[in-house]
């Protein structure tokens, strides 16, 4: 066999496209008479959506599950009559159902997503059976020569076409070789988004065209430097925005909105950007010598990376690389929207193609802190030795320096040391509003430990109590808190907490109860937090703790 020709072999030794002979002459149908094409963008707004089912963390370009509200003011020319109106260099995440043109006389009629783009794969799908020229280098003299042709067949994923001169597959001639499209097909160079619209006159004018679009999403990057005493810490925050499609907002008017967006269906057909097409031919002098494998790039104005069949399918040989850029102005300004907070960047910025960049969120300094240590426990849990959790709280008002609502995101925490900042912790933060309680997990700490032991277990009916040890009799009633004398199962509990530290701590234990239970008897004072009890303690230096608490459960009586 003289050629064999694929596209998409994986298996094959890829020849970068630099050292390619073959150059592709691309070009694309004039516009239809009864077209009319907006102008570009004189004005851009990105309205960004956080994924809603994403943790608090670090996001993925190549995996964006947030969207984005994005408004274009263009300029458009109407004849008189039925015409189809051609929005090009959308988003390519676009969803058509969603978009919205304001301006126009009469409305419209339909409307289209053209989902093929321009590509070398593209132009070989589209001109099947078409005629089509060949410029051939001549052998004997090397000029460049023209040859008709007709595409006849990819041959599954392949090309071959017809010329005077036979049949034969691309790129097998050993010559240099330029394929000729023009006037073969009508593929856009960006993404499009057409609509039908009629006009009773001819006219010029302005219109606005809003739309949603996937592979987008935001989030914040909080950054806290310990001060040397661990009483305070300055707080700063950025504002990621990110952009996974192949088309950039230049000079736009950005903003992102906090909170969970409910969408019935951000499911979005990709567009076809083709692939990179692949030629294997043997030379003509013997099949046994070796085959040269030769790649054809995708056309270089496109750029993207489609999920398709539920896997991302990056087309590494045409996108361009993923780019991180930071940007330092003015801070993002919050407003409220509803039940959701916007945070609007003062300063036009370009959301770029397949890029990720950074704006201000905010900058606090000296916020007073406290450090607790902490354990959640069930009620009748038994547990050996394990270490406590700490934490930095803080409350978020003007008097502990903040008093702004807090978009969730990731904390990276620092300690001064030696003239420099060391990374102690990194953890995730929740949505927090106006005055409310601040935490930030720390992690583990090998200095304070928890040990959990049951005592002994008491049943109860309305008669008579059991109890196995007497020292239930000496804990102290819980103030307000009746034990009831219907039929419960009951246990007595003790923890003891450790301190290794050279200086006290505070510490807190969370219990969880069953369903109707409740702590009657314990040996210190026993409060409420989130619907659970909580008891407060203060740990002195290198020393122990012992706390006992009677909890109890079942039903009330009638």
């Amino acid at each position: 066999m003289r050629a064999a020709i694929k596209r998409g072999c994986h298996s094959m030794r890829l020849v970068p496209a630099s050292g390619l002979a073959l150059a592709w002459a691309l070009a694309a149908a004039p516009v239809k008479a009864a077209d009319t094409l907006a102008s570009m963008p004189s004005d851009l707004s990105v309205t960004v959506y956080r994924a809603p089912f994403r943790s608090s963390g670090s996001i993925r370009l190549d995996n964006l599950g947030g969207f984005a509200l994005v408004s274009e003011t263009r300029t458009v020319r109407l004849p008189a009559g039925v015409s189809r109106l051609r929005f090009e260099g959308v988003a390519d995440g676009i969803d058509p159902s969603s978009a919205i043109v304001t301006g126009l006389p009469d409305g419209v009629i339909e409307k289209n997503r053209e989902g093929k783009l321009l590509s070398p794969a593209a132009l070989i799908d589209a001109a099947l059976g078409k005629p089509m020229t060949l410029l051939r280098a001549d052998k004997k003299t090397g000029k460049s020569a023209r040859l008709a042709g007709t595409i006849r067949s990819d041959a599954g994923g392949g090309v071959v076409f017809e010329t005077s001169e036979g049949i034969e597959a691309l790129r097998c001639s050993g010559l240099p070789e330029t394929l000729s499209f023009a006037g073969v097909t009508d593929l856009a160079a960006t993404p499009t988004l057409s609509v039908l619209v009629r006009s009773s006159e001819s006219i010029t004018t302005t219109v606005t065209l809003s739309y949603l679009a996937r592979d987008f999403d935001w989030a914040a990057d909080y950054g806290a430097t310990l001060s040397a005493d661990g009483n305070t810490m300055d707080l700063g925050a950025w504002v990621t925005l990110a952009n996974g499609n192949g088309v950039g907002f230049p000079s736009t008017r950005t903003q992102v909105v906090a909170g969970r967006v409910n969408r019935e269906n951000g499911e979005v057909e990709p567009l076809d950007v083709g692939g990179p097409i692949l030629a294997q031919c043997w030379p003509r002098g013997s099949t046994s010598d070796p085959p040269q494998y030769l790649q054809i790039d995708l056309a270089s104005p496109l750029s993207a990376a489609r999920e398709k069949m539920g896997m991302i399918q990056s087309l590494a040989a045409a996108a361009p690389r993923l780019a991180e850029v930071t940007l330092a102005q003015k801070k993002v300004e919050q407003e409220q929207l509803g039940d959701l907070k916007l945070y609007r960047v003062p300063d036009r910025t370009t959301v770029a193609s397949r890029q990720s960049k950074q704006v201000r969120l905010l900058d606090r300094s000296n916020i007073p802190i406290t450090r607790v240590y902490g354990a959640d426990l069930a009620a009748d849990e038994n547990a050996v030795s394990a270490p406590a959790h700490l934490l930095l709280r803080t409350m978020n008002d003007a008097s502990h320096h903040l008093g702004l609502p807090l978009p969730s995101g990731r904390v990276a925490v620092f300690a001064m040391r030696d003239g420099g900042t060391l990374l102690q912790h990194e953890s995730n933060v929740r949505d927090l509003a106006v005055d409310e309680e601040v935490e930030i997990d720390m992690g583990e700490s090998s200095d304070v430990h928890v040990t959990s032991n049951k005592d002994q277990q008491v049943t109860s009916n309305k008669d008579q109590t059991t109890v196995a040890s007497a020292r239930t009799t000496r804990l102290p009633p819980v103030p307000g808190v009746a034990e009831r004398r219907s039929a419960t199962v009951e246990a007595v509990n003790h923890v003891d907490v450790s301190n290794a530290r050279a200086t006290e701590i505070h510490f807190e234990l969370r219990l969880r109860l069953p369903e109707g239970g409740r702590v009657v008897r314990a040996d210190h004072p026993v409060g409420t937090k989130n619907g659970r009890p909580i008891f407060r303690l203060t740990i002195p230096a290198n020393g122990t703790v012992t706390l006992q608490y009677h909890s109890q459960h079942g039903t009330v009586p009638p």
